[in-house]
């Protein structure tokens, strides 16, 4: 027999999301005249709250040029580079 987890989707629950130990994942609307809806209010279940994602924040110019693995006059080299697009004479 499948065991479900309930979890709100949204800060306002109006979505929910089932997710089965054998990795099945339903997402539904949280309404009674949902047949979804009314088998989770049945079971007595209870979900868990709605969790917001972290927020994302752009990274740095530092930080991309690190997640490239170029050195600054590597960058440059290609930059300068013939045939290279946005070359930058410098």
């Amino acid at each position: 027999m499948i065991t479900y987890s309930y979890f709100y989707e949204d800060p306002e629950h109006e979505y929910m999301r089932r997710e089965g130990d054998d990795g099945s994942v339903f997402a539904f609307g949280a309404i009674e005249t949902n047949p979804m809806y009314a088998e989770f209010l049945a079971s007595g279940a209870t979900a868990a709250p709605y969790v917001a994602p972290p927020e994302r924040t752009e990274p740095t110019a530092a930080e991309k040029l690190a997640a490239t693995g170029l050195t600054i006059d590597e960058l440059r080299a290609l930059l300068d580079s013939p045939g290279a697009t946005g070359a930058t004479g410098v």
